[in-house]
C-alpha cells in the first residue's frame, strides 16, 4: 500500500493537485534526452521527481540561482573492494562529487568468501544514499590456472538471481571459456539470460570477438586502444571508457568519440584507490577531462548518466524526469563541471564537496568475510633454482594492466636465480592463502623499480592470495609474514623491519575504517614504497594485477607462470 501511496501522489504533484516535498527553482536543468539547457523547476515527491516545469507549489523550495542542474552521475563498472573500504566509506568519498549511483561488480570479494562476499556487499549497501546496483560475479575463480577462496556456479548465480541480490551478470572475463563455447560458461550466461551481461575481452578482435558478442555479452571495459575501440563499438558493444588508478585509458579513447557513436560510450572507474577517490574524482573527473578534451559537455553528460542508464536497464536513474530517482548534481560551471550540491533520494546530502549526512557506524564484520592467511612459513621458499641462464619475465607498463613477455638472462649466484635490482629484475611471489595448500608460485618482473626491501598485500586480483615483489629474499619473507600477521592488508618492509603497513581485516580487501583514514595509511604505504625505489604511481595497485590470468601477456598465480595469450602455464626458464 505504501508504494502505491507514493505513486498516487506522486501523480497527484506531476499534475498540480497536490504540494511537493520539495521544488527546486532557478535551475538550469541538463535534458539528456534532447540535449536542451531548460529553465524550469524540479518538483520532488519522496525519493523521486514528480514533474519539471513551472508552476509547482510545495512544502519547502530551494532557489538554485542560476546554477546547472545534471542528473547525478553513474559509474558503469566498479569494485567498491578496490577502495579499500565499505561500501558506506565508498559512498561518502563518491557522493559529494555528484556520484550518485554505481553498478558494482563484488568478485573481488567472491574470490575470497564466495556467495556470502555478493550477499554482504549488497547488505552493506541497502539504506546508503548511493544507489548501488549489485551484478553477479561470473568468474569466481576467474579461470583454472589460479586457487581462488571459493567458486560461484551457475546454479549459485541463478539463485542471487531469484532472492532478487543482483541485476545482471558481471564482467565475463574468461573469454577463451566463451569463445571455445565452454558449456561451464556459457551455463552462467544462460542464468542471467535476459539481463545485462557485462564483458571483458582485452585485446580480442575479428571472428573471436564475434563469438564472444554472439554468446549474449553487451559491453566492454578493457580496450586501450582506439582501434580495438572502434571495432568493438561496430560489432555492438557498448564502450565503457575505463580511467582507474592503474588503467588509464581516458585520454587515448576519447578520440573514438563522435557524434554518431556517443550514444554507445559510458564512463566507468573499475579499480580506484582512496586517496584517488578524494584527491581526483571519479565520474566527475572523466567528465571533466573529456569536456577538457572537447567533447560537448551535455554529451559528456550523457555518457556519464543515460547512456549507462540505458544499457544496465536502470530506467529509475540517468535523467531528470518524472518517476526517476531525485539524484541531481547541482554546479556552476558548464565547462568544468564540479558538484557545488549534490541531492540523493530527494535529499541534500552534500554542498560544497563535503558530506553533509553522517556515515553510518561500521557494523561487525561477519565471521564468513573475515580476513585470514592460512599459510604455514616453514615451508615457504623463495629460492629457485637455475635449469638455464635465460628466463621469461613479467614487464610492468606505467599505468596499465597489460604486461610483455621479457626473455631476459638469469642473475645467478650460487646455483640460484635471484632478483637483479641494478636492471630492475625482481623476484615476485604469489602464495596461496585460502587454504592451506602450501603452493607458491615464483618468478621475475621489470618495471617495480624497488632498490631495496620488498612489498606485499593480499589484493592480488582476483584470487586475492598472498602476492610479493622484492629485492632480496630476507624482505620478502618478512613482508609476506607482516601481511599474514595482520590476517591481510598490506606492507612495506627492509630486511627484517615492516616500514609501513595497511590492515585490510575485512577478507583482506576492505578496511574497517574511515576512507579518510584509510587514504592516510594508503599515502604512508606508498610513500614508504618509493623510499625504496617503488617508480610507479601505485605500485600496490600495480603488482595487484600482476596475477590476474585473464590480462595479457604474461601473469604469475600461486600455480605457476601463464602466457595468457596461449591460455596456458608457461616454464620460467628458456
Amino acid at each position: 500500500m505504501d508504494k502505491e501511496f507514493s505513486q498516487l501522489l506522486a501523480v497527484a504533484v506531476a499534475g498540480g493537485r497536490a504540494p511537493a516535498d520539495l521544488v527546486l527553482t532557478g535551475g538550469r536543468v541538463i535534458n539528456v534526452f534532447t540535449g536542451e539547457i531548460e529553465s524550469l523547476d524540479i518538483a520532488i515527491s519522496g525519493h523521486r521527481i514528480a514533474g519539471v516545469g513551472r508552476g509547482y507549489s510545495g512544502r519547502e523550495r530551494i532557489d538554485l540561482g542560476g546554477a546547472y542542474v545534471a542528473p547525478g552521475l553513474i559509474d558503469a563498472h566498479v569494485h567498491i573492494e578496490s577502495s579499500l573500504c565499505t561500501p558506506a566509506q565508498f559512498a561518502s568519498a563518491i557522493l559529494p562529487r555528484g556520484v550518485t549511483a554505481v553498478v558494482t561488480d563484488p568478485h573481488e570479494i567472491a574470490n575470497v568468501a564466495g556467495v556470502a562476499g555478493v550477499n554482504y556487499i549488497a547488505e552493506a549497501s541497502r539504506g546508503l544514499p548511493l544507489d548501488v546496483t549489485v551484478m553477479a560475479p561470473s568468474c569466481v575463480p576467474a579461470t583454472h590456472m589460479a586457487s581462488s577462496g571459493a567458486a560461484i556456479s551457475a546454479d549459485d548465480i541463478r539463485a542471487l538471481r531469484a532472492a532478487g541480490v543482483v541485476h545482471g551478470l558481471a564482467e565475463v572475463m574468461n573469454f577463451p571459456g566463451v569463445i571455445s563455447a565452454d558449456a561451464s560458461v556459457l551455463d552462467k550466461l544462460a542464468a542471467m539470460s535476459g539481463r545485462p551481461i557485462d564483458g571483458h575481452c582485452p585485446g580480442v578482435t575479428g571472428a573471436a570477438l564475434c563469438a564472444y558478442v554472439a554468446a549474449g555479452v553487451g559491453s566492454d571495459h578493457e580496450s586501450i586502444t582506439r582501434d580495438e575501440a572502434r571495432e568493438k563499438l561496430a560489432r555492438g558493444l557498448y564502450l565503457l571508457i575505463r580511467e582507474a588508478t592503474n588503467a588509464r585509458n581516458l585520454d587515448t579513447l576519447l578520440a573514438v568519440v563522435t557524434p554518431q557513436n556517443s550514444r554507445r560510450i559510458c564512463f566507468c572507474t573499475d579499480d580506484r584507490t582512496p586517496g584517488d577517490l578524494l584527491r581526483q574524482g571519479s565520474i566527475d573527473y572523466m567528465l571533466r577531462r573529456a569536456i577538457a578534451h572537447g567533447i560537448d559537455p551535455i554529451e559528456a553528460i550523457r555518457m556519464a548518466t543515460l547512456n549507462t542508464a540505458e544499457w544496465f536497464g536502470l530506467h529509475h536513474v540517468g535523467a531528470i524526469a518524472p518517476g526517476r530517482l531525485a539524484n541531481l548534481m547541482v554546479f556552476d560551471d558548464l565547462a568544468v563541471p564540479t558538484a557545488r550540491q549534490v541531492f540523493a533520494r530527494g535529499r541534500s546530502i552534500a554542498q560544497n564537496g563535503t558530506l553533509t549526512e553522517t556515515s553510518p557506524a561500521p557494523a561487525p564484520i561477519p565471521l564468513a568475510i573475515a580476513s585470514g592467511c592460512r599459510i604455514d612459513f616453514d615451508s615457504v621458499r623463495f629460492e629457485i633454482p637455475a635449469r638455464t641462464n635465460r628466463i621469461r619475465v613479467i614487464g610492468a607498463r606505467p599505468d596499465q594492466l597489460v604486461t610483455d613477455h621479457l626473455l631476459l638472462p638469469a642473475k645467478i649466484v650460487g646455483g640460484f636465480a635471484v632478483a637483479d635490482p641494478e636492471e630492475d629484475v625482481l623476484k615476485m611471489a604469489v602464495i596461496e592463502r585460502h587454504h592451506a595448500t602450501g603452493r607458491i608460485g615464483l618468478g621475475f618482473i621489470r618495471g617495480f623499480g624497488l632498490r631495496r626491501g620488498a612489498i606485499a598485500g593480499t589484493v592480488a586480483h582476483d584470487h586475492h592470495n598472498l602476492i610479493c615483489i622484492g629485492a632480496d629474499d630476507e624482505s620478502m619473507m618478512a613482508a609476506t609474514r607482516a601481511v599474514a600477521a595482520m590476517g591481510g592488508g598490506l606492507a612495506v618492509c627492509v630486511g627484517a623491519n615492516m616500514i609501513a603497513s595497511l590492515p585490510l581485516p575485512i577478507a583482506g580487501l576492505m578496511s574497517d575504517r574511515a576512507v579518510a583514514d584509510v587514504a592516510m595509511m594508503y599515502d604512508r604505504v606508498l610513500e614508504a614504497a618509493r623510499e625504496i625505489g617503488a617508480c610507479l604511481a601505485d605500485p600496490f595497485m600495480a603488482m595487484s594485477f600482476m596475477a590476474l590470468e585473464v590480462i595479457p601477456s604474461l601473469k604469475l598465480t600461486d600455480r605457476g607462470l601463464v602466457d595468457v595469450e596461449q591460455f596456458k602455464f608457461v616454464d620460467l626458464f628458456v
